[in-house]
């Protein structure tokens, strides 16, 4: 039997992630070591009283029941949680959980849009922005961020045509992958920007609790006229190190949560009730952790970047997030082409910009998932290789 799927399947490559896995895979049957610096997941354990709360639950054979939505207990755990982290006010009516910020990213477009509507999308950018708008039919419509205007974007550059089409606009800081963070300056222009063309604003909200330099991890909510316009995905994910337990929220605008309530009703029930108690305990617990985190990710962003920098790789230091954004050396035809050979020639495997589009060619990225020791003897492997005197 002749089986064809979906035309739009057509539209996902898996490309150079599939190409780099299988890289990965000859390289292994070499018995060399690989600092494996490609995906971020994080490496630091997940805190007593999150596991315990998560265990506890599932001891009681009701929370194997269907659980149809969240319980109240975790609307108000974040409600508190926002108000407590954010300084920000919103309702338990403005607040519906995901499974994964990847999960509700990628359904958001089929909640908000409607062929020929138009939404304004990073470049570079995380893959899943892209997807939840295809899959609403929207026109893609991709807007440059440059390491000169500190990748934030220029509003002035977006075509009055296309502004006046879109329907919302993804936005993300810290952002994944270029490692930037933004002025409070920012959050304002890009709000006056949206209520001007009437378009909803929607920032993924994973990395505020990764950041660097002492620099403040807010959220979008706080400004003025941010809950009129949009929503904030926030992600247990990174903070709590809860990446296989996919909670995260959409926050903000009603219309947009009850319109996103409607769809996952179509599909979904709500979150298994164990994961729900284990995100209250994350939410209603001390910080010290969550803070005491970050400033090990700082010593490891400081161990990498001054590391690179003193071999004679001028990288800049990452603002953000639990990545590292860098400039490939000179003499290489392409991202790609670098990470292979970084791979071969010292086991050190990361991404290439190019797989977050146009704009990361020049770039790789590297994780922040290695403790400090291994980073400092990657850096001596690196230097003995020879790899950044190529020219």
């Amino acid at each position: 039997m002749q089986i064809n799927t979906a035309k739009r399947l057509d539209h996902f490559q898996t490309g150079i992630f599939t190409a780099l896995n299988e890289k990965k895979e000859e390289f292994l049957k070499t018995g060399r070591k690989m600092y494996n610096l490609f995906i971020g997941t994080p490496d630091f354990p997940v805190s007593e009283h999150i596991r315990s709360a998560l265990i506890e639950s599932a001891k009681d054979p009701a929370s194997w029941h269907y659980s149809l939505g969240d319980t109240k207990e975790l609307l108000e755990a974040v409600k508190d949680y926002y108000a407590r982290r954010f300084q920000v006010a919103i309702s338990t009516d403005e607040i519906m959980s995901v499974s994964g910020s990847q999960e509700g990213i990628s359904h958001l477009g089929l909640a908000l849009c409607d062929p020929g509507d138009v939404v304004l999308l990073p470049n570079p950018g995380y893959p899943v922005f892209e997807v939840g708008a295809y899959l609403g039919g929207a026109e893609l419509y991709f807007y440059d961020l440059k390491e000169e205007n500190g990748f934030l974007p220029d509003f002035s550059a977006i075509p009055e045509d296309i502004s006046r089409r879109a329907k919302y606009i993804m936005v993300s800081y810290p952002y994944n992958p270029v490692c930037a963070i933004a002025p409070d300056s920012f959050y304002r222009e890009l709000i006056e920007y949206a209520n001007r063309y009437q378009i909803l604003i929607v920032h993924d909200n994973a990395y505020s609790d990764i950041i660097y330099d002492g620099a403040y991890g807010g959220s979008f909510l706080r400004f003025p006229g941010a809950k009129e316009s949009g929503v904030e995905f926030f992600s247990l994910s990174k903070s709590f190190n809860l990446t296989g337990a996919r909670i995260s929220f959409v926050i903000g605008n009603k219309k947009i949560i009850d319109a996103m309530k409607l769809l996952r009703s179509q599909y979904d029930f709500g979150m298994f009730y164990p994961i729900q108690k284990a995100a209250v305990a994350a939410l209603t617990g001390s910080l010290e952790e969550v803070k005491d985190q970050c400033r090990r990710y700082q010593e490891r962003r400081d161990v990498l970047c001054q590391g690179l920098r003193s071999i004679g790789w001028n990288v800049a230091d990452s603002q953000g997030t639990m990545f590292a954004w860098v400039r490939i050396p000179d003499g290489f035809a392409s991202s790609e082409e670098f990470c292979m050979k970084l791979l071969e020639k010292t086991g050190v495997l990361c991404t290439p910009g190019s797989a977050f589009g146009s704009c990361g060619e020049g770039y790789v990225r590297f994780a922040l998932v290695l403790p400090v020791e291994e980073l400092r003897e990657m850096i001596r492997v690196i230097d003995e290789s020879g790899i950044l005197k190529q020219s």
